[in-house]
């Protein structure tokens, strides 16, 4: 027999700003596939989210354990790959404090969404032109890296931020004359465009998003306030399924050719839009229903969550603790540090 071809490595995390929604669902989905082939580390990045929120950080604690719970009852197994939380494994602030020692500050300047969100947050009378939110990009850096990650699962809006990390690994082996880090490759994640139930970004602070953890009751009244095609006031008259919002999550998550029928009985007049809603709010009750269930299992056992993310923090760090060592021989540093 051959010689076992080790795993890849991965590292993703999102940041605890809100309870999670259905168009989070398809980035952890994509995460359970990548468990079974990748050697993962996911986390709850908490500093992340102050360097946006670091005035608002009374929900903080809340938030992480409403995403701790999102995840595992979506189908996330910590028993595959530890699921931690940022703030409890040190190494990701120290590896942050090092690199920021050997990067270009134009680097970090250059990022698109750097501008982009000044500017977007600036808008909503927010000021984050922060040291820490310029440092964005290098405090993900240091999460991929610490945990030697030659993959990460990331929208196309990350994608500058990889190609930062992958940078700075580069420039790391050639300063300090070592094959430490791997330059990340981004995993384009497939993630389908899912608007509001108004047709706006979904998004909590709307009021318009569909939760992870949404009753069944929720559920059915989120899909019976859906945006129809306005033109359409009576069952009698064709419509234009174009501009339907329920449509749209049809294209998602029924067959094509349940599509075929829908898109059919709404311009010929054959489907009235409270069959078309009931349909969908069955789809989505099918996919929902099974991590409803999962998580009301957890929640009979509030001390779990707790224990897997101190056990998830734990593993994390022993992954961690190996890379920093290394780290610190290679800077120099070793001594000062341990």
């Amino acid at each position: 027999m051959g010689a076992m071809v080790p795993k890849g490595k991965i590292f993703s995390g999102m940041r605890p700003t809100g309870r999670l929604h259905i168009g989070h669902l398809s980035v952890l989905q994509n995460w359970i596939r990548l468990q079974q082939d990748y050697d993962c580390v996911f986390s709850i990045v908490d500093w992340h989210a102050l360097t946006t929120s670091f005035e608002d950080v009374q929900a903080m604690q809340t938030n992480i354990r409403e995403i701790a719970l999102d995840w595992l009852s979506a189908g996330l197994d910590p028993e595959i790959s530890p699921i931690s939380v940022q703030s409890q494994v040190k190494e990701h602030a120290e590896l942050h404090l090092l690199f920021s020692m050997m990067t270009p500050v134009s680097w970090l300047e250059r990022c698109p969404t750097y501008k982009d969100q000044l500017q977007q947050f600036g808008l909503k009378g927010k000021e984050i032109n922060m040291y820490g939110f310029l440092g964005y990009p290098m405090l993900m850096t240091a999460d991929i890296l610490l945990y030697l990650a030659d993959h990460v699962p990331v929208g196309q809006d990350q994608l500058p931020h990889i190609e930062i990390s992958r940078e700075v690994a580069r420039r790391f082996n050639f300063l300090y004359q070592v094959e430490l880090f791997p330059e990340p490759q981004a995993i384009l994640s497939e993630v389908p465009l899912l608007p509001g139930i108004d047709g706006l970004k979904m998004s909590k602070s709307y009021g318009n998003d569909i939760a992870l953890s949404a009753s069944a009751a929720e559920l059915k009244e989120k899909v019976r306030l859906m945006v129809t095609d306005p033109a359409r006031v009576r069952k009698t008259d064709p419509g234009n399924p174009e501009v339907c919002i329920v449509h749209t999550y049809h294209k998602i998550y029924s067959t094509a050719e349940e599509v075929a029928e829908i898109e059919e009985g709404c311009r010929n007049a054959t489907i009235g839009c409270v069959a078309c809603k009931q349909a969908l709010a069955a789809k989505l009750e099918n996919m929902l229903g099974p991590i409803r269930e999962r998580r009301e299992a957890l929640l009979a056992h509030p001390g779990r969550i707790d224990e897997i993310l101190a056990e998830g923090s734990r593993q994390a760090r022993q992954k961690a603790a190996v890379t920093m060592n290394l780290t610190r021989e290679a800077m120099g540093v070793r001594g000062v540090l341990d």
